[in-house]
């Protein structure tokens, strides 16, 4: 009898261990996937922006020797359009559906909707308001909580963004990647 009970025991320890690591694996999911979309989601609306299209920024106030500090940036990579942009990219992760990979059972989200209207392979993809909106509050928060260095990273940066943000500045994605994280 006490044999029993002690073998119950130990298959309950094991099995809140287990579920444990199951559901911060989750939880890491979907916090990686949604960085990853929110990156891709402001790429694209980086790349709606004419290039052409200039800003002035800097001090408006006229120095001692009669000159100002202004400097021209592309309009795209201004911070205030990029703040623009972050206080609805969230809302485009109802456009992202689930996909789970067979071999590792990891999940991660890809876009079900396309931008311009054309049909887009979905057969992969599991479509769940729940996964939208806990995808849609992961990104909130990621926005929230790291909005300076998406910012400063969308500002300043061009190449693997993705990659530089989610997983060696954040780490967001630190499963995904093995790479040297920043010291802050």
């Amino acid at each position: 009898m006490r044999e029993a009970a002690l073998l119950l025991a130990s298959c309950v320890v094991v099995c809140l261990l287990l579920g444990h690591s199951w559901a911060a694996r989750q939880g890491q999911d979907i916090r990686c996937g949604a960085c990853r979309a929110l990156v891709d989601e402001m790429d694209w609306a980086i790349s709606q922006v004419d290039p052409k299209k200039m800003i002035q920024t800097g001090s408006f106030r006229i120095n001692p020797d009669g000159s100002q500090s202004i400097r021209e940036v592309p309009l795209a990579r201004s911070e205030g359009n990029l703040l623009e942009l972050m206080e609805s990219v969230c809302d485009r992760m109802e456009d992202y559906g689930e996909r789970t990979d067979p071999s590792t059972n990891r999940k991660s989200y890809i876009r079900i909707k396309s931008r311009n209207g054309e049909a887009m392979d979905v057969s992969e993809a599991t479509l769940d308001s729940r996964v939208t909106s806990s995808l849609k509050f992961a990104c909130e928060t990621i926005a929230e909580h790291h909005e300076d260095e998406i910012i400063e990273f969308f500002a300043h940066e061009t190449d693997n963004v993705k990659d530089k943000l989610c997983s060696k500045r954040t780490d967001l994605c630190d499963h995904a990647l093995n790479i040297p994280h920043d010291e802050l």
